[in-house]
């Protein structure tokens, strides 16, 4: 496997489509764990902008429940609480004890639970969406290939807003 200059695997320019969604959701899962790396605690917890309250830390925790919730409540089907408590249902709020080592844990065991039920599973496979949530989308039924293209879409998001906080942090850019 190829990777860039920073360390991140490189998506095949030609592959069945399984193994390219798969490599570009690990590409930017690395990009986020790049942009959270070589700083201090107290830089993982400054905010962007205001009135944002958007963290690099704060990132990472909603990261481990996005994963959490789509390979396992959607995916599987498996009833799981929150990863950082009822009080936290999108990951997003830090607590004092809680560092990125923590965060950092928690998000890749998220990670390595979601490749584990995936495995043997078909691209056509299904899981199934809250009614809440079946009225965003239209339907309650996604396939596994919906889900794999969701959670690119969501860490490519998410890593446009690390992007900008990094670079507020320390001045770091790029990707």
């Amino acid at each position: 496997m190829n990777t860039t200059p920073d360390g991140r695997p490189i998506p095949p320019t030609h592959a069945d489509e399984r193994t390219m969604l798969e490599a570009w959701l690990d590409f930017h899962r690395a990009t986020l764990a790049l942009k959270c790396s070589g700083l201090k605690d107290d830089q993982l917890r400054l905010p962007a902008a205001s009135p944002s309250s958007m963290t690099l830390l704060g990132l990472v925790q909603h990261m481990a429940e996005v994963e959490r919730n789509w390979f396992q409540r959607v995916f599987a089907g498996l009833t799981v609480s929150p990863v950082f408590g009822e009080g936290n249902l999108d990951g997003f709020a830090l607590q004092l004890e809680r560092g990125l080592d923590e965060a950092m844990t928690a998000w890749q065991g998220e990670v390595a639970r979601g490749r584990e039920l995936i495995a043997d599973a078909s691209l056509d496979d299904s899981g199934r969406l809250s009614e809440q949530e079946a009225g965003h989308v239209g339907d309650q039924g996604v396939s596994l290939r919906w889900i794999l293209v969701h959670m690119i879409e969501e860490y490519a998001r998410h890593n446009g807003h690390a992007d900008l906080i990094r670079e507020q942090v320390d001045g770091v850019t790029g990707a």
